[in-house]
């Protein structure tokens, strides 16, 4: 595959680096945030004297306008020219008045000042609003005066506005103090986060630092009570992978030991007859048919020995979870018709009478299963094999396929007329390497261990019970059973 088509591996993540995200990215997103909310408190706090000073203005205008009674309405203010120069004697802000008669003319002050667009309300009360004047932006502070009611004539009104300088100069000062002490937090604030996440993910480096530190055969659980809350069900994990692993070693080691053992027999038995040949041969007057007898231990030894290396490798691949399973769908009528064909020979030469019941391999109501075909047959095989070597000549060996009427469950059963299984030892015939007593038969011990194995893989079941309970031979029934969602 060219280089540039091969799958990429994603970079490795950082723990560290995602909190650190998770945490200073909304900070710095909300940071922009802060700062809006604190120009806007910045100029509502700075209106406040500002308005109040403005209403007084206002009101101590209002106090300068009489309005005469009569239907005259005839409105006045006395207004000289030093309160004149003390209305527009601000030195930052321009300032700016208005009074206006019951008619709406122009009493006193700037012309060009808008009227409020609302309906007047007469009284004591000062409003206030965001206008424009001259292009510029003004606030005004305005009021109109209670007078008796009277037909076409409206209250007059008082207006009083001012630039926005001070306001926008004092609202800038307050922003800045409080975003400079931000702008010193914020780096504080990062340098905090970083500090605690450092420390807080110590215990993961001590804990990282404690497993590399131990031997490769240490396999005791960690203690969970040294790490925190947080770790603790990843620890529980991992000591629940590594009982795992310690019972799996110690298993493969046993089945090491019984394997090695069992070998050893066998190849003994060659060596010792391929020295008797060597001897028998190298003689001068040596005995012909002893050599011949060597000749046919040494083979059957050879073949108990190859019986055993082709089980022990059945086994293997039963265990091995770890390794690609090639589950797929496969007629289980074919994988027991081909396993029943192998052993026809063998049983035709012990005179055993070896039989098959069930659907045929093209019967369209064959069982078909999901799984390992390879282990299926193996598992088929080794039943077969015990049933034809532990039935004695004459007997009788019977292979079935039931199928559930419901379709959930599929079984495989292997029946003969043989010595059969005392109940007590049908659990522990399972256990590899272990042979029925009272047997003269030469077996590796490994045939129903692999079927219990295989039987696992496939989320079935294998029993045992007699054919006949009450006979002289009852005779053995196992029964494979697999869902027909197996895998």
């Amino acid at each position: 595959m060219p280089e540039d088509l091969k799958p990429q591996a994603s970079p490795q993540r950082s723990l560290f680096g995602d909190i650190l995200d998770w945490l200073l990215v909304p900070l710095l997103l909300l940071w922009p945030m802060s700062v809006v909310m604190i120009w806007l408190a910045a100029q509502s706090i700075a209106n406040r004297p500002f308005d109040r000073e403005l209403g007084d203005t206002a009101r101590l205008l209002a106090r300068r306008v009489t309005v005469e009674p009569g239907a005259a309405a005839q409105v006045r203010v006395n207004l000289t020219d030093a309160a004149v120069a003390l209305l527009r004697g601000d030195s930052s802000d321009s300032m700016f008045f208005q009074v206006l008669g019951t008619r709406g003319e122009r009493i006193a002050g700037d012309s060009d000042l808008p009227v409020p667009d609302e309906a007047p309300k007469p009284g004591d009360e000062v409003r206030y609003r965001d206008d424009e004047l001259e292009g510029r932006p003004v606030r005004v502070a305005y009021l109109w005066l209670p007078m008796a009611p009277a037909r076409g004539v409206t209250p007059p009104l008082v207006q009083v506005a001012e630039t926005l300088d001070k306001r926008s100069q004092l609202a800038t000062e307050i922003a800045r103090g409080v975003m400079l002490s931000q702008f010193a937090i914020l780096p504080l604030a990062v340098l905090l986060i970083w500090f605690a996440l450092t420390r807080g993910l110590r215990p993961l480096d001590a804990l990282q630092r404690h497993i590399r530190q131990r031997a490769s055969s240490d396999l005791s659980p960690i203690d969970g009570r040294v790490v925190p809350e947080e770790v603790s069900p990843l620890v529980a994990a991992i000591n629940d992978l590594l009982s795992r692993l310690d019972r799996s070693i110690r298993a493969q080691k046993h089945f090491l030991n019984d394997a090695a053992h069992q070998l050893k027999t066998p190849l003994s038995g060659l060596r010792m007859q391929a020295e008797l040949a060597q001897r028998e041969a190298g003689e001068a007057g040596g005995d012909p048919k002893a050599v011949r007898r060597s000749l046919q231990q040494i083979a059957r030894s050879s073949q108990q020995a190859a019986h055993m290396v082709n089980q022990l490798l059945s086994m293997a691949r039963a265990e091995d979870v770890g390794e690609a399973r090639r589950v797929q769908p496969f007629n289980l009528v074919a994988v027991v018709t081909e396993a029943v064909r192998d052993f026809v020979p063998r049983a035709m030469a012990k005179g055993i009478d070896l039989g098959y019941e069930g659907p045929g391999a093209d019967d369209p109501q064959a069982p078909r299963l999901v799984g390992e075909a390879l282990l299926v047959r193996e598992a088929v095989r080794n039943l077969v094999d015990n049933a034809v070597q532990y039935t004695p000549g004459g007997g009788t060996v019977t292979v079935r396929v039931l199928i559930d009427p419901y379709g959930q469950v599929v079984v495989v059963q292997v029946e003969d007329n043989g010595p059969g299984i005392p109940e007590g030892e049908r659990e522990l015939v399972f256990q590899p390497f272990y042979r029925a007593l009272g047997t003269e038969v030469d077996g590796s011990g490994l045939g129903l261990a692999i079927v219990r194995e295989v039987a696992d893989r496939h989320l079935g079941t294998v029993t045992i019970e007699a054919t006949h309970p009450r006979a002289v031979s009852p005779g053995t029934r196992v029964s494979l059973r697999l869902p027909t969602t197996a895998g």
